[in-house]
């Protein structure tokens, strides 16, 4: 028992730090105050609402690298898709969506 307890802790604690070398996974608090959860799906990343009216709905889909990374963005309350960048930066993101690539608007969100 002692054994499974050992190897149980050691595999929790190599998940959190695989999760550490990757700053983009993990809870993140939107501008207006809910909780989205970037995870790993595919060669990329999702966003996931995790609270709120849009609860378990995808909402994004990003790929890149280091600090930087594009995708698409959907706004869950219109239904609509944008291009989108994100970038990370300590703590905190910054996405981007642009419909055409001329109209585009910002939120940044922080760490849980």
């Amino acid at each position: 028992m002692r054994t499974l307890s050992i190897l149980a802790a050691t595999f929790l604690t190599m998940a959190g730090l695989a999760n550490a070398s990757d700053p983009l996974l993990g809870n993140w608090k939107t501008q207006n105050g809910e909780t989205s959860e970037i995870s790993r799906c595919g060669s990329g990343y999702c966003i996931t609402a995790k609270t709120g009216q849009y609860a378990g709905r995808q909402i994004g889909t990003f790929s890149g690298k280091d600090d930087s990374y594009s995708g698409k963005i959907t706004d869950p309350q219109t239904n609509r898709t944008y291009s989108g960048t994100l970038k990370v930066s300590g703590d905190s993101i910054k996405l981007t969506g642009c419909a055409m690539n001329v109209l585009c608007k910002s939120q940044t969100w922080t760490r849980r």
